[in-house]
This record gives structure tokens, C-alpha cells and sequence, in this order.
């Protein structure tokens, strides 16, 4: 049986025309059910719109565009499908917090009991650096600086020329790198050692007389470059022969007493329990800040804790170490080495913010530089030698 015989033409309804047992086509004279399906015409038919399975969300979006809605047993299923859908969508939303339209969201579920929590979790203190190289190279410094110190005094004065050195080429360094401030490195380099060396031999006058000579060695050095930036270099060249070496040669003048190396070792031992105290008892207690724009890390709990440990240190030193000295000056050198000490680890912090650094340098591991070491050292050297020529005698 010939296939054509049955049903209709592809995309002919039911009222397209009756087909005879034939494959001539439609019955001449049967009625065309209208322009749309008039088989010379077909090709500018328009195709049915398409009915999706799932209609777009928007409520009562389809009847807005003003489209007739499609009824009979051809869409009976779609129709029921469509309100089924609908009616699901609005219990959603009369239940849903969260509006249909939006991305759906993923609730986390509730964390097991014993599950740690992160934001709860306690802090640990941090200090910073590596203890354990801090640790080593203190311990190295140290082992060098007693050898030399008890042995002989010579090579002490030499330890102390190398160290100011090193700290004038990491100052000059970080001043041009930060600020483009050239203060001349070779006059302040040799009349940095040259003034550890007088002050030594010649105590204070041999300290003040190479003093200025460094510092007019400065002004003419810079002379043979151009003019440009001359006053600020050379102020910056002042101030580091001042700051470092100058300071530096109190140490040296300690030296020269009879119970030299006992003085020295006080001034050492002082500063370092000093610096010791405020950091313990500051990492442990500290809450109030000390000088929160120039070092935030200090607090006035660790102000009181370097007072109160270089006190007691002062006190033993005094008695033990000092020839005629007693505990009660010892408390009174205890408690000027922590102001000391305190105001030049914030004078060299508020340097350092100035130019942006962190580290004078980084020689010395767990440190910093040179510098970072000789910031309490430094300024704290006038007033324990002076001190101590107050109590016990220059000797």
C-alpha cells in the first residue's frame, strides 16, 4: 500500500483537504481551508511558535505581551504542566526568604561540635624576628667582646673602631638610598676610628679635638663635588660623626679606668638587661602604648619592666663589679640606663621611619644591622661613664 494514501501532507491540519488514493494531490475543487495552507503558497507560511517545555518565570508575563493562549486537547498536557509549575513557584515563594529570581544559595551546614573554629582560635604572639639566630649571634657578640675586653684592652679599642665603621657605612647608606642625602662616607670612616683611638688615649679633650677635625674633614671633602644639595649633605655628614663615633668614644674613655673592663662590662650588661626587660615584660603585659607614632611595639608596661630589671642589675653590678661602688648606686645607674637606653631605641625608630625602613641593615641575623644594635648603646655610653666618674671616680 502506497504510504501517501494515509493521513495528511505534512503540516496540514485536519481541514486541509481530503487526498484520494492517488498521488495527484487534493480533489480539483475541494475547499482550501485558507490562504495559510494553499499549497502554492506554503513556502511563505509562518511556522508555529514553539511552546517550551518549562516557561520563563514572571508570573503573568505571557498574557502581557498579547498573545493569545493556545486551549484544546493538543495542549492540554503543556496547560497542565504550565499551572502545576506555577503553583509550585508560589508556595516557593510564600516559604522562601529567598526570592525566586535570585541565584539560588547554598546554605553551609552546621559545623560538627568538635570542629575548631578559626575566628575563635587564639592568637599566638609573634616576636618578630628569629629568635633562635637572635639568640646565636648575641651569644657570639658577646663571646668576642668579653675576649677581647679581658685580654687585652687594645684589641677592644679595635672592636669598637670596626663596629663604629660598619654602622657609618649602613647610616650613609640608607640616607642616600631613602632620601638622596650623600654624606661623605671615607673622612667620617677614618675620623670615626681616629676619634674611638683619642678618646682612648687622650680621654675627652682627644675625643673633642677629633671631633672637629671630622667634621671640617666633611666640609671640605664635599667641596669637590657640585653644590648642589651641599648644606644637607654636609649637615648629614656632621650629624653621623656625632651620633656614631662620638658617642661611641665614651666607651673607650670607660676603658681607661683601672677597673676599666668591669666598667665597660656594667655599661654592656645594664643596656642589654634593660632592652631584655622591655621586651618580657611588654610581649607579655603590654597594653598601653608608649610612643604609638614613632614605635608601636613599645608599651609604658615595658617601659616599667626595663626600669625595674636594670635596677636590680645595676644594684648587683655596683656592688660586685665596681671598686667603691655601692647597691644604691646601682639603682640610680639602673634607672638613668633604662631612660637612656629607651629614648635611643626611639630616636634611632624615629630615623628609620623618617627613611622607611624597617632594619638599618641586615649583617647581622635575627638583628638587623649594626645599628640596630648600638641604638641603645649608643646614647646611653655619656651616662653611664659620667655616672660612674660622679660615684667612683675617673680611676
Amino acid at each position: 500500500m502506497n504510504d501517501s494514501s494515509w493521513g495528511s501532507p505534512p503540516g496540514a491540519g485536519p481541514h486541509a483537504g481530503y487526498w484520494g488514493p492517488t498521488d495527484q494531490g487534493p480533489v480539483q475543487g475541494a475547499a482550501p481551508a485558507g490562504p495559510a495552507y494553499d499549497a502554492p503558497e506554503a513556502q511563505q507560511t509562518r511556522p508555529m511558535p514553539i511552546v517550551p517545555d518549562v516557561p520563563a518565570y514572571g508570573g503573568d508575563q505571557d498574557d502581557d505581551r498579547g498573545a493569545a493562549r493556545l486551549s484544546g486537547p493538543l495542549f492540554r498536557d503543556e496547560s497542565f504542566r504550565d499551572a502545576t509549575f506555577r503553583d509550585e513557584m508560589f508556595r516557593d515563594e510564600t516559604t522562601s526568604a529567598q526570592p525566586r529570581a535570585a541565584a539560588p544559595q547554598t546554605q553551609n551546614p552546621e559545623p560538627m561540635p568538635d570542629a575548631p573554629q578559626p575566628a575563635s582560635a587564639p592568637q599566638k604572639k609573634s616576636a618578630g624576628r628569629d629568635l633562635g639566630a637572635a639568640i646565636g649571634v648575641g651569644v657570639g657578640l658577646g663571646v668576642v667582646i668579653v675576649a677581647s675586653l679581658f685580654v687585652v684592652k687594645a684589641v677592644f679599642v679595635g672592636v669598637i673602631a670596626v663596629a663604629v665603621v660598619v654602622g657609618l657605612w649602613e647610616l650613609t647608606s640608607r640616607l642616600e638610598e631613602r632620601k638622596g642625602i650623600r654624606a661623605p662616607l671615607v673622612p667620617l670612616a677614618v675620623g670615626g676610628a681616629a676619634m674611638v683611638v683619642a678618646g682612648y688615649v687622650r680621654d675627652a679633650e682627644g675625643a673633642w679635638v677629633a671631633m672637629a677635625l671630622t667634621a671640617l674633614a666633611v666640609l671640605v671633602w664635599r667641596m669637590t663635588e657640585p653644590p648642589e644639595g651641599y648644606l644637607k649633605d654636609v649637615t648629614a655628614g656632621v650629624f653621623a660623626a656625632f651620633y656614631v663615633p662620638f658617642l661611641a668614644t665614651f666607651v673607650a674613655m670607660m676603658l681607661t679606668a683601672d677597673d676599666g673592663p668591669q666598667r665597660v662590662l656594667t655599661f654592656l650588661l645594664l643596656t642589654v638587661v634593660s632592652d631584655t626587660g622591655a621586651y618580657a615584660v611588654g610581649w607579655r603585659f603590654g597594653k598601653h602604648k608608649l610612643a604609638p607614632r614613632i614605635s608601636p611595639g613599645k608599651t609604658r608596661e615595658g617601659l616599667l619592666g626595663a626600669v625595674s630589671f636594670a635596677m636590680v642589675a645595676g644594684a648587683l653590678c655596683m656592688q660586685f663589679l665596681i671598686d667603691d661602688g655601692t647597691w644604691w648606686q646601682g639603682l640610680l645607674l639602673g634607672l638613668a640606663v633604662a631612660a637612656s637606653a629607651t629614648l635611643g631605641d626611639l630616636g634611632e625608630s624615629m630615623i628609620k621611619r623618617d627613611l622607611g625602613i624597617k632594619d638599618m641593615g641586615t649583617l647581622l641575623p635575627g638583628h638587623g644591622g649594626i645599628m640596630d644594635r648600638l641604638d641603645s648603646l649608643l646614647p646611653t655610653a655619656p651616662v653611664v661613664w659620667l655616672l660612674l666618674v660622679l660615684f667612683v671616680g675617673s680611676g
